[in-house]
């Protein structure tokens, strides 16, 4: 299996693309702001043809370039419906305006082609396998995507901003809500096995196992609400 990923733009959102190997078609997770021109180079360098652009969630940070990608390739864009809005409306979505300057940058609205996920959903994309889980907590309608492990590889988890290496995503925002993120944490992180390699939405690559061990909030989330002992302020929340 190829990953190939890169961060993009002025919040540093990782961009992946995901294909069995070079030279087949792929898929594109979260390409955000100023990420067009590194996903064309990327498809170029691997010789990939995109198939499809999946959504972690509707920030601007994560969805800035999904009309020119799709656009470019004629491909749809998966995203949570209760995140839909955000594509159109992200200074909606953020509770304030983010600026001019920045908002000049960019071409808001919706693809041609959207389709929804929901949770539990199983997507089958150039021929690999994505299984969808809904993750509130950074927004309503976050979700993660994880691949199932091989003899080759370990499972593989796009944790969108639900879970960086050491810390979480930001809960402040619109539809951002702590108590929804532990009970994600909870439900989506804590069943997966240690091996599990984590591609968050920033930030560096990390495993369920490193988390389970040190990150103070998903400790938090396996004590359970009964234990107010952790001090879930230790590691700074990210994201946008």
């Amino acid at each position: 299996m190829l990953i190939a990923g890169f961060p993009a733009g002025a919040w540093g959102t990782n961009c992946y693309l995901v294909a069995p190997a070079a030279g087949e078609e792929c898929v594109i997770i979260d390409p955000g702001h100023q990420a067009a021109q590194g996903v064309e180079e990327a498809l170029k360098k691997h010789r990939l043809k995109p198939v499809a652009v999946v959504l972690t969630h509707g920030h601007i940070d994560h969805v800035a370039s999904v009309v020119p990608v799709c656009g470019a390739h004629d491909v749809p864009a998966w995203i949570h419906p209760e995140d839909r809005y955000m594509m159109a409306d992200p200074e909606k979505a953020l509770g304030r305006s983010i600026g001019m300057p920045l908002m000049g940058e960019l071409t808001v609205g919706e693809p041609d082609d959207v389709k929804e996920l929901a949770d539990g959903a199983r997507l089958a994309l150039a021929g690999l396998e994505f299984s969808v889980a809904h993750a509130p907590g950074h927004t309503k309608g976050s979700v993660t995507f994880q691949m199932p492990e091989t003899t080759e590889i370990p499972s593989v988890f796009f944790s969108g901003d639900l879970l960086f290496a050491g810390s979480i995503g930001r809960t402040d925002l619109p539809g951002g809500d702590m108590a929804e993120m532990l009970d994600s944490l909870t439900r989506v992180c804590l069943p997966l096995e240690d091996s599990t390699v984590v591609l968050s939405g920033h930030g560096p690559q990390t495993t369920i196992g490193q988390e389970r061990a040190t990150n103070p909030y998903l400790r938090q989330a396996a004590a359970g609400p009964q234990d107010h002992g952790v001090n879930t302020d230790a590691a700074p929340r990210r994201g946008m």
